[in-house]
This record gives C-alpha cells, structure tokens and sequence, in this order.
C-alpha cells in the first residue's frame, strides 16, 4: 500500500509540473502578439463572424 501512495505522489507531482509548463508556454504565446497584431486578429474575427452571420441570414 505504500508503494501506492508513493506512485500517486509522483503522478501529482508530475501534474503539476506539466501544468505549470502549459501556463508558461500559454504565457509566453500571449505576450508575444503587439497591441496592433491583436487588434488586427480581433478584427480578422470580426469580419469572419460578420461574413457568417450573413450567410446564414441568406437561409
């Protein structure tokens, strides 16, 4: 039973480990796009919700 216990140990040490390492490459991802690189994406999206918007009003 301990054997056990030291196995879910590691498996949650390794958990949070990995979770740490997504948060930082999430991070890392957000904070490389400039202000006008975002604003240009969010525009992009903008501009795709409108064209299907309109499509399915042809309907």
């Amino acid at each position: 039973m301990r054997n056990l216990w030291k196995w879910l140990g590691l498996a949650g040490a390794v958990g949070v480990a990995t979770g740490g390492v997504m948060v930082a490459r999430d991070q890392r991802q957000r904070q490389s796009y400039s202000a006008d690189d975002v604003r240009a994406r969010l525009h992009q999206r903008l501009d795709e919700t409108d064209q299907a918007g309109d499509r399915s009003a042809d309907r």
